[in-house]
C-alpha cells in the first residue's frame, strides 16, 4: 500500500502539483460528476500517499484524472490486477450459472506460446501442457476464438446439470448476442439443436427452447433428469443470446456420481 502512495506522489511532484491543486482540481470532477465522494482533501492527499490510506474508488477516479494515470495500472499498485479477474472467475466452483462480462479495455494482451514449431500437430488430440515451452504476449484481437466485442461469455455452474451430458457444469460457454430468436428445431441430432443462454427471475441457465403462446418452454437434457421451466415471455425471461462455443471438463460426471 505505501509502494502505491510513493507512486502517487511521485507522479504528482512529476506534474508540479501540489496538494491544494489536486483538491481543487478534485472538486471541479466531484462538481462535474454531482457528488462531493471524488473530493480529496488535504489531509487525506497526505495519508494516501505517506500512511498507505487505501483511497475510495470516487477518490481513486480522480486521482486518475487528474495524474492521467491509467485505472487498471494504479489498480496493479495497490495490488489488484484486473487482468487476472477472468483467470481468478473461472477458477471459482460456484453453484449458479452466471455470465461472465470481463471486457476491461485495459486487458489488450493474453499469454499464448509463441514458438510451438512442429510438435503440435492441430489435426490430432495431443498433450499441450507438455509441449507449451515458451510463453509470451500477443494482441487478444488475433485470438478468434475469443470475440470480446460480438459475444458474451458464461459459466456454467458447478451443480448446474441442465444441459449434461453436452454441456457438462463448470463449462466455458461462448453466446452470441445476435441469435436470440427462437426458431422452430428440426435437427437430426441433439448436437445440431440450437441451445440458448437464459436469464430468468432467479439467475441463468442454458436450454433448448420453444416458444408457444406466449410462454418460453425451456427443455433441459433428457439423460439430466432436469424438469423443463416455462416462462412468461416476454416478462419473466430474457433469451440472452445462442451458444456458439463451448470448452467444458470431462471429471464433472465422476463428481456428481461421487456425491450421489
Amino acid at each position: 500500500m505505501l509502494d502505491a502512495g510513493w507512486h502517487l506522489r511521485k507522479r504528482r511532484e512529476r506534474l508540479r502539483l501540489k496538494y491544494r491543486d489536486v483538491e481543487e482540481a478534485s472538486q471541479r470532477i466531484a462538481g462535474e460528476r454531482g457528488s462531493t465522494e471524488f473530493v480529496i482533501g488535504l489531509s487525506r492527499l497526505a495519508d494516501i500517499e505517506n500512511k498507505g490510506t487505501v483511497p475510495s474508488i470516487y477518490r481513486l477516479y480522480s486521482l486518475c484524472a487528474i495524474y492521467g494515470l491509467d485505472l487498471a495500472t494504479v489498480l496493479q499498485w495497490y495490488g489488484v490486477s484486473v487482468n487476472e479477474m477472468a483467470n481468478d472467475a473461472a477458477k471459482l466452483p460456484l453453484q449458479q450459472t452466471r455470465p461472465a462480462d470481463f471486457k476491461s479495455p485495459a486487458r489488450t494482451e493474453v499469454e499464448l506460446p509463441l514458438d510451438l514449431g512442429n510438435e503440435i500437430d492441430l489435426r490430432r488430440t495431443s498433450y499441450v501442457s507438455r509441449q507449451m515451452r515458451r510463453w509470451g504476449k500477443l494482441p487478444i484481437v488475433l485470438l478468434n476464438s475469443l470475440d470480446l466485442r460480438g459475444h458474451r461469455y458464461a459459466f456454467i455452474g458447478s451443480e448446474d446439470w441442465s444441459m449434461h451430458p453436452i454441456i457438462r457444469p463448470g463449462s466455458f460457454v461462448q453466446i452470441d448476442e445476435a441469435k436470440r430468436h427462437v426458431k422452430n428445431q428440426d435437427a437430426n441430432h441433439e448436437f445440431d439443436k440450437a441451445v440458448y443462454f437464459i436469464e430468468h427471475r432467479a439467475g441463468f441457465r442454458c436450454g433448448w427452447c420453444t416458444v408457444h403462446e406466449g410462454l418460453l418452454i425451456v427443455q433441459s437434457h433428457p439423460a439430466s433428469s432436469v424438469a423443463p421451466e416455462v416462462y412468461r415471455f416476454p416478462g419473466e425471461a430474457e433469451i440472452v443470446g445462442q451458444v456458439v462455443g463451448l470448452a467444458m471438463r470431462l471429471d464433472q460426471a465422476k463428481r456428481r456420481h461421487t456425491r450421489s
